[in-house]
């Protein structure tokens, strides 16, 4: 069948190249011209019929259908409320403070799920933690949002009395300030967020700030610019596990230069709270985590907090694994167990968590009380 249908073509073709003649005056004269035809290329109706397909002719093949991808959807506790009625309104309130100054948070440009819990807080308890140095980040880890550029825009000199007035007027008892990694400057912008904490601080009745930083590039004299600045809670982020550091984060980043960060913290600020935070989900294993937070403890890292790492994009890393909350309950516990001063641990929780910054207030204002209790007896 196939050649028949191949020698029928081919006869087609060149009847059609056929020259053309004036009308014959005897009708069918084209048609018995290509009867001629087929009969010379001798084949007969045995081949049409059942005859195989020559070797040279190729059979087109049958595809398979198409197969849909399998979507791996988020399972019902990753789900996060709308915002609606007065945390709406708080919630815009306080988004037009921080565009109206022209400031950044992690909270919008890391596409954080709790922004509706954080930012729709009443007032003196919403929460927004604010990005300094900008919008851009000198890094590129394959788990994070926030846009990437060799060359970032310069400082805004005027960055940390925006800041102060933005955190002044939603007047916060507990503030977070994170920034991007520039590494395009000198000091990793040590100085800049230094002067940010202390306009913070420069007021009456300031506020508690936690600050969550790069790493410096390891450099401790930048860490410590900063550790000495004022603030009462030094973060930073280990994100994973040592053997999953390459996978996630930045090449300029890894396991041992984020430790030594909260290490020299607390060699040079005994009595400062120091705070890291471990996404799950990344393909870790429990004696991964379990190693990781026995480092943490060996280093006199106070707080430690557990969330589950969602995918920004389909240009990020790919989620390993939901965690169940059943299992972010048994990570708390253990957690606690080996001595961490409070841990949060929940598929929903950041490492700028509101129910922490609750226990970390609680738990500084003790301390200042005691310091003054102190200070007065001393006296």
């Amino acid at each position: 069948m196939p050649r028949m249908r191949n020698v029928c073509l081919q006869m087609t073709r060149r009847v059609a190249a056929l020259p053309r003649r004036a009308k014959s005056s005897q009708p069918g004269s084209r048609l018995t011209a290509l009867r001629d035809e087929l009969n010379k290329s001798g084949a007969g109706i045995d081949e049409f019929i059942g005859g195989a397909p020559p070797a040279e002719v190729k059979t087109p093949g049958i595809r398979k259908p198409l197969r849909k991808k399998k979507i791996q959807r988020k399972p019902e506790w990753l789900k996060a409320e709308f915002v609606k009625g007065e945390s709406l309104q708080n919630y815009q309130r306080l988004k037009d403070t921080v565009k109206g100054l022209g400031l950044a948070t992690v909270c919008e440009e890391a596409r954080c799920p709790n922004i509706g819990e954080c930012w729709g807080g009443k007032e003196g308890t919403a929460t927004a933690t604010i990005m300094l140095m900008g919008d851009t980040c000198t890094r590129a880890c394959r788990f994070c949002a926030v846009k990437t550029s060799n060359a970032p825009p310069p400082l805004d000199p005027k960055e940390p009395e925006k800041v102060a007035d933005a955190i002044h007027r939603w007047g916060l008892d507990y503030v977070v300030l994170t920034s991007v990694d520039r590494d395009d400057l000198e000091d990793g912008g040590a100085h800049h967020m230094a002067e940010c904490i202390r306009r913070l601080k420069d007021t009456a009745d300031p506020p508690l700030v936690e600050c969550l930083t790069p790493d410096f590039s390891g450099n401790i004299d930048h860490v410590e610019v900063v550790a000495k600045s004022g603030l009462d809670v030094f973060a930073h982020n280990m994100e994973t596990v040592e053997a999953l550091q390459s996978k996630v984060r930045d090449r300029r980043a890894n396991y041992h230069q984020s430790l030594s960060v909260l290490r020299h913290v607390k060699e040079c600020v005994p009595e400062m709270v120091t705070k890291t935070s471990l996404m799950l989900g990344c393909g870790e294993t429990e004696s991964e985590i379990r190693s990781c937070l026995e480092d943490l403890r060996k280093n006199h890292v106070d707080v430690v907090t557990f969330g589950q790492y969602l995918r920004p994009s389909k240009k990020h890393m790919k989620v390993a694994s939901y965690v169940t909350p059943e299992d972010f309950q048994k990570w708390q516990d253990e957690a606690e167990a080996m001595g961490f001063l409070y841990v949060a641990s929940g598929p929903l929780v950041r490492s700028s968590y509101k129910a922490g910054e609750f226990f970390l207030t609680n738990v500084l204002k003790e301390r200042q009380e005691r310091k003054k209790k102190l200070g007065g007896d001393n006296a």
